[in-house]
Order: C-alpha cells, then sequence, then structure tokens
C-alpha cells in the first residue's frame, strides 16, 4: 500500500512563484528526492509518493509551508491504495492509489483536504474529519503556521527550542500553536495514523 498526494496552490498567479515555490521545493526535498518522490507539474501542481502513515502529517505540513504566504491556500487530495505501474517519474506512474488521489482531489469543493481508500467506511469518517480540522486550518494566519511547521517537523522539540528557531518568545509560540488548534489537529493526525494502519494490515 501506498499514499499518493494530489495538491495545488490556490491563487499562485497573484504571487510571484519565486516567493512560493522556493519555500514549497526546501519542504518537498526534505520529504524525499524530486521526480522519484514528488514533482511539480502544470506550474503549480504537485503530486508526492509516501506512505499512508505518513500521508497526513505531509498534507498538513504543505499547508503550513503555503499558509505562512499572505494570500495563498493549498488544495489536497490523499489517495492510498496499491501502485500497479511505477515509473521513474511519479506523474507517470499508475494504479489505484492515483487513481483515488486524483478522485480526491476532482471532489473537492468547499472543503481543501479531502481522502479516498479502497474502504468507503473509512472514507466517510475521515473526511468529516478532515472537513472539521479544514474548517481551522483554512484558517491559518502566516505567525500560526510557521510555528505549526516547525513543531510538525520537530515533534520531539520544545517551545522554548521552537521559539529559538522562529526568533520568537516562548509565549509567542504557546500562542500560536493554541490559535492554530495544533493539539486537536495532531489528535486528528493520530486517529488516522491508527486506523490506516489497521486497515493497511488487512
Amino acid at each position: 500500500m501506498k499514499a499518493v498526494i494530489t495538491a495545488d496552490i490556490v491563487n499562485s498567479r497573484k504571487v510571484a512563484p519565486a516567493i512560493w515555490l522556493t519555500a514549497l521545493k526546501q519542504t518537498l526535498n526534505t520529504i524525499g528526492e524530486e521526480y522519484i518522490t514528488w514533482e511539480l507539474y502544470r506550474g503549480d501542481s504537485i503530486q508526492l509518493l509516501t506512505t499512508p502513515n505518513e500521508a497526513l502529517r505531509i498534507a498538513i505540513l504543505l499547508k503550513a509551508v503555503i499558509k505562512q504566504i499572505p494570500g495563498l491556500d493549498i488544495r489536497i487530495g490523499i489517495g492510498i491504495g496499491k501502485i500497479t505501474y511505477r515509473s521513474e517519474k511519479v506523474t507517470s506512474s499508475n494504479g489505484p492509489a492515483f487513481i483515488n488521489s486524483g478522485e480526491a482531489f476532482d471532489g473537492l469543493k468547499k472543503s481543501t483536504l479531502s481522502i479516498k481508500t479502497d474502504w468507503k467506511e473509512i472514507d466517510e469518517v475521515l473526511n468529516i474529519m478532515l472537513d472539521l480540522a479544514t474548517l481551522t486550518l483554512d484558517n491559518w494566519k502566516p505567525a500560526m503556521a510557521e510555528v505549526v511547521q516547525k513543531q510538525l517537523e520537530h515533534p520531539d522539540a520544545k517551545q522554548i527550542e521552537i521559539a529559538e528557531m522562529v526568533h520568537k518568545k516562548q509565549s509567542n509560540v504557546s500562542y500560536s500553536l493554541k490559535s492554530a488548534g495544533y493539539d486537536e489537529i495532531m489528535k486528528c493526525v493520530y486517529y488516522y495514523e491508527k486506523e490506516i494502519q489497521k486497515l493497511c494490515l488487512l
């Protein structure tokens, strides 16, 4: 089982590409190698291959990176399933994971984050959870998103350490994480990981 993330940047033409592309590529390079793990196409679209367990955490990380740039957002479809054809380029590969990802992405309307697996029952539960989560994610301010990104990248770091990374007071970091709903969002991530792990063992 693999997970495929299909995403695009909302309002990308309103901001100079160099501003968001640099930040996005820096993060994508920490996840894996270009073309093999991730690929940018059509100027502002992304396809990324990862493990089912990591998919939601990566999706939220990408959200945090893009939400630091005023006026921008990102829409993300996560697909989980098998890969039946693996090319040297992510966008040339195929299989149910890619089909599910494309359908999750194409089905995005009011929400900016959706998931599709081979199990309809869990899809329904997870997508209700994601719809609620995006009510908070979509309203992150740049300062919140910056702190969330650092905390996701350094999950074991204490707030004082995060504060040093972003050159802010610990009280500001604490406020940003609370305002961003970080603890509640991570509960969603842990629930997702637990349920996906069960399904992948079937």
